[in-house]
């Protein structure tokens, strides 16, 4: 809890929304703000190796690749956008994904029927297990599956070591959205082998709205069409007369493109960076870095697991969010049997209780920080709830 400076009274149960700020974040961009109403860009050497840096935590974050296969970019949707309308598509061919995902993940998608694309939205309560529920959504011209890491409503857990591994078996590219998960719990990239995993800071990152990762597989990379196009995405940002990659030297009646697209994931970023969401999200990921993913993690599920358990305990409930193990995420939904969630949400807000209200019921989500005696709390309220 030291590391955040959190209102008295305020139990913070909405990570999986927006979250809090750790106090190094709002450090480090108060003094980019000081320095820049001091000195303007003086700096800007150093503010490119942190940007440097965030592309290497990034990179880790994942667990694939490395800082080349990093894209900063606004948000999720502008993640997946560059994906769906980049890619080269044919018209009968499909994209699957679930009936559970947060719209970003679903209308991306449904956008390319112009192109003769449908999206299949796979019901993850139809098979043995969801991911069995995907795979029966695929056939012969499934050219792409995607899927949340973990859903925003039910705090449903995918397997996507098994996803990965059936993908590449049958050449269908794989796009994870991440955003639920990436700052909360371990991502192997390598055994997933995704080709492409998006995801925004202001949630399990703990930074900002407005900066967040595209990795991309640099064996598809090149297969993705440029929509957008600007200084920052050439392979030499910075020599602006002239590309030395080119040959050409530039003149006022030069017709020819003295111009090459960086190899990099940098070739998705067409203009100015977001130098202030990049000092934030650098300093968020630099805290969950000092603690190691793998004590965040264990913290996230044994709070969750906490919740879980308290919340069967009591008959005025049910848990919507898987009770198995590997399932588990920073997310624990449950409804109430003889009410609403409504009032019940309301209730809660009262007790100072910042939460939400998904899949018909209320969703909890803790971080690693969140102290046991605030949990402890806020069942002996659901307990007392009339």
């Amino acid at each position: 809890m030291d590391d955040f400076e959190l209102t008295s009274g305020l139990i913070y149960l909405n990570h999986a929304a927006v979250s809090p700020w750790p106090k190094r974040t709002v450090e480090a961009v108060q003094a980019f703000a000081v320095e820049n109403g001091s000195m303007g860009s003086s700096h800007y050497p150093q503010w490119l190796e942190i940007e440097m840096r965030l592309r290497e935590r990034l990179s880790r974050l994942v667990g694939i690749g490395c800082a080349d296969d990093i894209s900063l970019l606004k948000n999720t949707s502008e993640g997946l956008s560059v994906v769906a309308h980049g890619l080269p598509w044919k018209s009968g061919e499909n994209v699957v994904t679930s009936n559970q995902e947060f719209p970003s993940n679903t209308m991306v998608w449904e956008s390319l029927k112009y192109d003769g694309v449908s999206t299949r939205k796979a019901a993850l309560d139809s098979a043995t297990t969801p991911e069995d529920a995907l795979f029966d959504a695929v056939d012969g011209e499934t050219r792409l599956i995607s899927i949340s890491s973990v859903q925003f409503g039910t705090g449903l857990r995918m397997d996507l070591e098994r996803i990965g591994s059936f993908c590449r078996s049958r050449g269908i590219l794989f796009c994870v959205d991440g955003i639920q998960s990436l700052g909360a719990l371990i991502m192997d990239g390598q055994a997933i082998s995704p080709d492409f995993v998006v995801a925004d800071g202001h949630k399990w990152m703990l930074a900002p709205e407005g900066c967040a990762l595209l990795y991309t597989n640099p064996n598809v990379r090149d297969r993705l069409q440029l929509r957008q196009f600007g200084w920052h995405m050439r392979e030499f940002p910075f020599e602006f007369e002239a590309d030395p990659s080119s040959g050409e030297n530039s003149g006022c009646c030069q017709q020819d493109q003295n111009w090459t697209i960086a190899g990099s994931g940098r070739r998705f970023e067409p203009g100015s960076p977001n130098m202030l969401g990049i000092h934030a999200l650098e300093a968020s990921l630099s805290l969950l870095e000092d603690l190691g993913m793998d004590q965040v993690e264990s913290r996230v599920l044994e709070r969750t697991r906490f919740l879980m358990k308290q919340v069967e305990r009591l008959p005025a409930y049910t848990l919507v969010t898987a009770s198995e193990q590997m399932r588990q995420s920073g997310i624990v939904t449950f409804q109430i049997k003889e009410n609403s969630s409504g009032c019940l949400f309301n209730y809660l807000k009262d007790k100072g209780v910042e939460c939400a209200v998904r899949s018909g019921g209320i969703r909890l989500s803790p971080h690693y920080y969140t102290p046991m005696e605030q949990l402890e709390e806020v069942v002996k309220w659901l307990a007392e709830y009339p």
